[in-house]
């Protein structure tokens, strides 16, 4: 039995003074300390300059990665107030970077719109750093403060110089602390360029310039300006597709100060990319803006379709699921007042909008459909083929309806399911062919583990609608074994396996599958590698014998550390491992499957963006972006991280 604590009174609560509480729990502030939490600081500072962005008065934003891993944010802006503030008794500028939820954008009029959701970015990113410098360009004065040891000022604001008396602005420099970064203090510089290119789609005409000068011999410099705006964004990212109409649709509007924009782009493929945004900041959960605009573009188009007869009178309407099809399109929102909901409180919740951008997105569309009738009619032809193969696809999604393990057995006769009827402690492992499939059945854990062999490469369902997808055995079977349903009937919590583990040779052949399953999951499963629950078994590349011991090892470069490690003197046998296929059922549970001793590689989705155009380009009708792409990659052996 615990031990019981006696006392408990007012000496027992702990008050955490100015920034102690963001250094005592960072993950409340910038959700981990983890390579992601590292980068979200750069996101807090580039914000504040975006926000003047959105004010009117930057039109130019610099990021820099210096060579001692700190980085620099300058903008053009107004500066942040240099006087004292009336409130704290010291200079704007250290209030906002010592004090949390103090800045411009609580109700003060200094900010219209804001992308800074809580308000507290300069603040945070000083309590997590070793120092940050600050220099404020105002009134013809150059004016400097300093913070070290967790955001505490070295001393009071000063002016340390004069400029022109039309430069305004101001420049961040700030040096990440390890002691909470522990993980690792080195940006990734594809992270930064993917946020970037995303944030200069969304703010038209804003210039954003990233550079690299960590490594003196391959400094790099990159500039990002669209005029263009979410017009640029869609055919960026439909440059691996074939559009089926040549113009962008693009519009625009304010209502209530609220503003809406969207762009769009119909092309030849299956699958829809739709993303949406909030004063900058994604709301992959979508919210009030994003349901205005399919709701009007359902009704749109439909309303067209009858009015030109291409609908005839014995039709049914098109859905909102087939006016999806090879749609690509940007939806951003600009709010005074952004409400958030959801897990992530990345859903916008605001009911006002849901009918403003149902009405600006409405007529705007209603116009292109009226002024551009060819382009109009080839997307109404192509909703109206992706109803007919929703029709085909309901009959055959009956087929992947699970009543029961008995019937499962006994239709498809290939899934080994475990006993367990407790999902968070159930995975299933999709093993590359019947020969792998019996080992892994034989050396698996019965309770826990279920086993799905798959017959050779599954359908590739980037170039297959879902009426002919799911005419496949394999995906059938697949999707039978989750659990969730797919399309409008998908429900994640009826996920039967915590892990869904792609278990499959390290060879040109398995990676081949792994990515067709990828491929399948994104598409037709995408929230199941959003929760985080597929992953990539790991099966080990050589096995290293001396004396009693056997090691394995996954790749060249373990296998060289571990030779290195043994004694000099030691007589060791290196061999290479067997395919999945050759290994007996011990062989593949000590290697693979003990849940002990295997390694498993997470499948994320952290840029969904960049996931979309990955399997477009690899798996998509398009030959030559995929050459391309091979050609430029061919030196990398590791799986793509989607």
């Amino acid at each position: 039995m615990e031990e019981k604590i006696e006392h408990y009174n007012a000496s027992d609560i702990q008050v955490l003074e100015g920034l102690e509480a963001v250094r005592k729990r960072p993950g409340m502030y910038i959700g981990s300390t983890s390579s992601r939490g590292l980068h979200h600081l750069v996101w807090e500072i580039v914000d504040n300059a975006i926000d003047e962005a959105l004010a009117g008065y930057c039109d130019d934003i610099e990021i820099i990665v210096n060579k001692d891993e700190s980085v620099t944010v300058k903008d053009d802006g107004r500066g942040i107030p240099t006087g004292i503030h009336p409130k704290t008794g010291i200079s704007t500028v250290e209030t906002v970077y010592t004090v949390l939820h103090a800045g411009g954008k609580f109700g003060g009029g200094g900010y219209k719109v804001s992308g800074g959701l809580h308000g507290v970015g300069a603040s945070v990113v000083n309590a997590l750093s070793s120092w940050v410098e600050v220099k404020v360009y105002q009134g013809g004065k150059i004016y400097f403060i300093r913070f070290e040891n967790g955001g505490k000022a070295v001393d009071r604001l000063k002016v340390i110089g004069d400029c022109d008396m039309d430069r305004t602005g101001t420049t961040v420099t700030f040096k990440p602390d390890p002691t909470i970064f522990t993980e690792t203090t080195s940006f990734d510089y594809d992270i930064l360029k993917e946020r970037v290119r995303e944030l200069a789609f969304l703010n038209k005409g804003l210039r954003i310039i990233l550079c690299d000068d960590r490594n003196e011999a391959e400094k790099k410099r990159e500039e990002f300006v669209y005029e263009g705006g979410l017009s640029e964004y869609v055919k960026f990212l439909n440059k691996n597709k074939t559009p089926i109409h040549e113009s962008i649709i693009h519009i625009g509007g304010v209502e209530n100060d609220i503003s809406i924009e969207a762009a769009l782009q119909y092309n030849t493929g299956y699958s829809a990319s739709v993303y949406s945004f909030v004063n900058n900041i994604h709301t992959p959960e979508g919210g009030t803006h994003e349901d205005g605009v399919r709701m009007a573009l359902t009704r749109v188009l439909n309303n067209y379709a009858r009015k030109n007869n291409i609908l005839k009178e014995k039709d049914d309407n098109l859905s909102s699921e087939d006016v999806k099809e090879g749609l690509t399109l940007i939806v951003s929102c600009k709010h005074p007042d952004p409400q958030f909901e959801g897990q992530t409180k990345t859903k916008l919740g605001n009911s006002e909008v849901r009918k403003i951008a149902s009405s600006i997105f409405g007529e705007g569309l209603e116009r292109f459909l009226l002024e551009n009738p060819n382009q109009a009619k080839a997307i109404i032809e192509k909703a109206m083929l992706a109803a007919k193969a929703r029709v085909a696809a309901k009959r055959a999604r009956e087929l992947t309806r699970r009543k029961g393990d008995l019937d499962m057995t006994n239709t498809w006769g290939k899934l080994s399911d475990c006993k367990s009827k407790d999902a968070s402690e159930c995975e299933i492992f999709l093993v590359e062919g019947d020969s792998a499939g019996g080992s892994a059945i034989k050396g698996r854990d019965s309770m826990t583990q279920a086993i799905l062999p798959l017959r050779g490469k599954i359908l590739n369902v980037e170039k297959a609608r879902l009426d002919r997808a799911l005419g496949n055995e394999e995906i059938r079977t697949i999707i039978t074994a989750f659990g969730t349903g797919i399309g409008e009937e998908f429900d994640l919590s009826k996920l039967r396996y915590d892990k869904i583990i792609i278990m499959t040779d390290a060879d040109v052949d398995g990676s081949h599958i792994r990515v067709l399953l990828l491929t399948l999951f994104y598409r037709f499963f995408r929230p199941i590698v959003e929760a985080g629950h597929v992953y990539a078994a790991q099966p080990p590349l050589f096995v290293i014998k001396h004396g009693k011991t056997i090691k394995y090892v996954l790749n060249e470069a373990e296998r060289d550390e571990y030779i290195a490690s043994l004694n000099p003197n030691t007589k060791y046998e290196i061999a290479r491992m067997k395919g999945l296929g050759e290994m007996d059922a011990e062989e593949l549970n000590e290697t693979t499957m003990d849940i002990h001793k295997r390694v498993l590689r997470q499948i994320t989705v952290d840029d969904m963006v960049r996931a979309d155009q990955v399997f477009s380009q690899l798996m998509g009708e398009e030959v030559e972006p995929r050459r391309n792409f091979i050609e430029t990659n061919a030196k990398f052996a590791e799986m793509i991280d989607v």
